[in-house]
């Protein structure tokens, strides 16, 4: 589990292939924090487990299908990327809770200065429109953020600066690649309304099971 709180940016130095596997290394500073081999290490938003270690570097596994479901297959030696260490219990959670599975992947549609921030508009699959609410949060490429406009298959958030310094942000353009988490409430929230059988998740049903 994460918050979407990036504690870092890694460089990736070093791609091959094990099997269908891609395994990336990482070169960071958070390498030097004590990382432990089968930690969760979320890359992108992506989580994945610390399989090696050494000074300022550790090393990934991804296995096909995080590759073909996340931007990891389009990854290069030199690019960059979001990272966080796995939330400890009793840490403060300034995010919003975050698996590190990714649902889609978006793509910026524009990249706007706005004053003294910027505005980030993203285009994305509508088959996944309800997962998505003004003032809700996502995840992109590990970051937690607050949507702010959204219409079908497309929102906008806004980046502060501090974010935009701190995270891959600065480095997006139009068309760039994201990986995206929809809301963990949500997605159980619908879930539920789908298995329901009394008829639909309605306000009313919530405040009967003692809401």
């Amino acid at each position: 589990m994460f918050t979407g709180l990036v504690q870092s940016v890694g460089t990736i130095s070093a791609i091959r292939e094990r099997g269908d596997y891609k395994v990336l290394t990482v070169a960071a500073p958070i390498a030097d924090e004590s990382i432990e081999l089968g930690e969760s290490i979320a890359c992108d938003g992506v989580c994945l487990t610390v399989t090696a270690a050494t000074p300022g570097a550790f090393v990934v596994e991804a296995s096909a299908e995080s590759a073909a479901r996340t931007v990891l297959g389009s990854y290069r030696v030199g690019a960059r990327i979001n990272l966080e260490r796995a939330l400890r219990v009793g840490d403060r959670l300034g995010g919003h809770f975050v698996t590190g599975h990714v649902d889609a992947v978006g793509k910026v549609s524009s990249l706007t200065t706005v004053g003294g921030s910027l505005e980030l508009a993203v285009d994305f699959d509508p088959g996944y429109d309800r997962l998505v609410i003004e003032k809700g949060s996502i995840a992109i490429s590990g970051v937690s953020l607050t949507v702010n406009r959204v219409r079908s298959g497309w929102f906008s958030v806004n980046v502060i600066p501090h974010t935009a310094r701190e995270t891959t942000i600065v480095d997006l353009h139009e068309g760039h690649a994201l990986n995206l988490e929809f809301d963990l409430i949500g997605k159980y929230v619908l879930k539920a309304q789908g298995l329901r059988t009394g008829g639909p998740l309605t306000l009313e049903k919530f405040i009967e099971s003692g809401w």
